[in-house]
């Protein structure tokens, strides 16, 4: 797991939590989440990607031990790493969005480049 916060969660809880967000973000291509999710789903979704470009049987079962969902995955290795062929990295970005209103949390918006 990339970077070291905890975000109030047990390991298992941590890792099927960055799990699905991974899944959705890479399904709808931008997330809006709080600053410290969104940079720690950056590197894991960057991962998935860089997966996609090799296309390899054992890179696709990585990915599918990862990614939750089966045709998420199809895109991935389709549409998403086809996009990215020249690309050496720097996959997503993070957009600071503000405070939200609930609670005050600062709020980001990750999105493919």
């Amino acid at each position: 797991m990339p970077g070291t916060r905890k975000l109030g969660k047990t390991t298992a809880q941590r890792r099927a939590m960055l799990r699905q967000q991974v899944t959705d973000f890479l399904d709808y291509e931008k997330l809006e989440t709080t600053i410290t999710r969104a940079k720690e789903i950056a590197p894991l979704a960057e991962k998935m990607i860089t997966l996609g470009k090799k296309n390899t049987l054992a890179s696709r079962r990585q990915a599918l031990a990862f990614i939750t969902r089966e045709d998420v995955v199809t895109k991935v290795f389709a549409e998403t790493a086809s996009k990215y062929d020249e690309r050496n990295g720097g996959y997503t970005r993070i957009t600071r969005l503000g405070p939200r209103r609930g609670d005050a949390a600062e709020m980001a918006l990750i999105e493919l480049v």
